[in-house]
């Protein structure tokens, strides 16, 4: 059976997570949800199986993978997947996702997973480094494995229960979700900037442009943290909560930029 996985990632865990399942697949195209963020006409996969996979936001799901799913048209399809992909907790995301395509197609997930990957919201998350790194990438790879099995079955999983999750994203979720476009006003550059201009490339959105040698945010922003992770000199910092100073970075192992342009459509 062909499949679709749509993906959006940040610092590359979930489009690691993708590529393994596609490669488990087989007969599997992954296609950037950034790519149809300048559309408005409903989304109508040509697969008879579906996948979406993405990280967690404040126990919800990116803005920019909510909005898109609302206009995923799945009549089509015999088959929904989708995974998650956290450092700690955020299985209500995969409700949140359910609900929306209910919603939209009068049909829930078929199956929902949640796989935990190292942390990377430095002020939330120290970014596990080394050792403790691949412990948690490798434990990830074989959840992934049996994932893919159960994919291939046409198993039915619901999403699982978390009470903690459930009640984040109760507290804080509609906030993170108004506010996400303009929290770029918290990031900054400091003097250690080459202007090389990798975080412009990196960007998903394309929220980013240098001007004076310097990047500039451009207020529609996903708070998907490339820019920080991926600047060469780590001359970028976010200033909220515990900020990001002296608190680490990180990108999966496998993700190059050219994987970020890819997904930016650059």
């Amino acid at each position: 059976m062909r499949t679709i996985i749509y993906y959006f990632t940040g610092t590359g865990n979930s489009l690691a997570a993708a590529k393994k399942i596609a490669a488990d697949l087989g007969d599997c195209e992954l296609v950037p949800i950034a790519s149809y963020m300048d559309t408005t006409e409903d989304i109508v996969p040509p697969a008879g199986r579906v996948g979406i996979v993405c990280p967690v936001y404040d126990a919800g799901l990116p803005v920019i993978v909510a909005e898109f799913a609302t206009r995923l048209s799945l009549a089509g399809t015999r088959y929904v997947f989708a995974i998650v992909t956290l450092g700690g907790t955020g299985v209500s995301a995969l409700h949140q996702l359910s609900h929306i395509i209910q919603k939209k197609n009068s049909r829930a997930l078929d199956a929902a997973f949640a796989v935990k990957m190292p942390g990377n919201f430095p002020p939330v998350h120290r970014p596990p480094q080394g050792k403790e790194r691949d412990v948690i990438l490798t434990a990830a790879d074989k959840q992934l494995k049996e994932i893919s099995a159960r994919i291939k079955k046409g198993e039915q999983v619901t999403p699982g229960f978390s009470l903690l999750s459930s009640l984040m994203h109760l507290a804080t979720y509609r906030f993170f979700a108004g506010a996400v476009h303009a929290g770029d006003k918290d990031f900054s550059v400091s003097d250690a900037c080459t202007s090389c201009g990798t975080c412009t490339q990196v960007c998903p959105v394309k929220n980013i442009v240098i001007e004076k040698g310097r990047p500039v945010w451009q207020h529609h922003c996903e708070f998907c943290c490339a820019c920080l992770h991926f600047c060469p000199v780590e001359a970028i910092d976010l200033h909220s909560m515990r900020g990001t100073k002296g608190r680490g970075r990180y990108r999966h192992p496998a993700l190059k930029v050219d994987d970020m342009k890819v997904q930016a459509g650059r």
